[in-house]
């Protein structure tokens, strides 16, 4: 059974920084994706960055390229996403997901496992 479990969101001020974690079981990384998404009440779910087979190649949104950063421990099956520089538009809540290789691993289409999310809340 696959698994996927987020953690790490809080509330921060606007400059600060958080880290998620999401710890994946019962999926393997090797020709995979695990991928990050984020959805704001009112708004469509939408890519923030993803890493493809234990880290082969990494991809990020516009939005968040240069501050945020995706990383992937094997050891402990956790896909890490590091945020820096948070805004208030970043706050909502952040899911991972895992999934075959894909062409567009920053849309929702591809993916068939889903964690329940973390929220994210950033201040002025």
């Amino acid at each position: 059974q696959v698994q996927l479990v987020e953690s790490g969101g809080g509330s921060v001020q606007a400059g600060g920084s958080l880290r998620l974690s999401c710890i994946v079981s019962g999926y393997s990384y090797a020709r995979n994706t695990v991928g990050w998404f984020r959805q704001a009440p009112g708004q469509e779910r939408e890519g923030v960055a993803a890493v493809y087979s234990g880290g082969m190649a990494s991809y990020y949104a516009a939005a968040v390229k240069g501050r945020f950063t995706v990383s992937h421990d094997t050891a402990s099956n956790t896909v890490y996403l590091n945020m820096m520089s948070l805004k208030p538009e970043d706050t909502a809540m952040y899911y991972c997901a895992a999934g075959p290789y894909m062409n567009s691993p920053l849309k929702v289409d591809g993916y068939r496992y889903w964690g329940r999310g973390t929220q994210v809340a950033v201040s002025t």
